[in-house]
């Protein structure tokens, strides 16, 4: 990975966290790993947790960003769901988001154009 791609994908994670945030949810955890996959949020929405994979682009020249979140994707977050979960058990209800970051990068510092946020992928 580029160091422009690396600090592209950091801005858009932060991004998304910060807009999570501002929209009422919690950020329990960023960039939660494990051999299966990693989950870039776990947050919590009125009892609900959260997996969101952030998906930050410069440009829709190679489609939306949300797009490049196919079956391998989903099936590696939701491996990384349950790994959470034994990790922290929760009786609650869950559900798996993505987060759209539009970014480039100006002068070597990102600049933000567009977020949307995309819930309950799987439905």
């Amino acid at each position: 990975m580029s160091r422009y791609n690396k600090d592209l994908g950091d801005f858009g994670e932060t991004a998304a966290a910060r807009y999570l945030e501002e929209h009422g949810m919690t950020i329990a955890e960023r960039n939660f790993r494990t051999r299966s996959g990693e989950i870039d949020i776990v947050a919590e929405d009125n009892g609900t947790l959260v997996f969101v994979e952030v998906k930050t682009r410069s440009s829709e020249k190679f489609g939306y960003p949300s797009e490049a979140v196919g079956f391998n994707k989903i099936e590696h977050m939701k491996a990384a769901a349950e790994q959470y979960f034994r990790q922290h058990p929760t009786d609650g209800e869950i559900r798996f988001d993505v987060v759209e970051v539009e970014a480039a990068m100006a002068d070597g510092i990102p600049r933000l154009f567009k977020i949307n946020h995309i819930k309950d992928i799987l439905n």
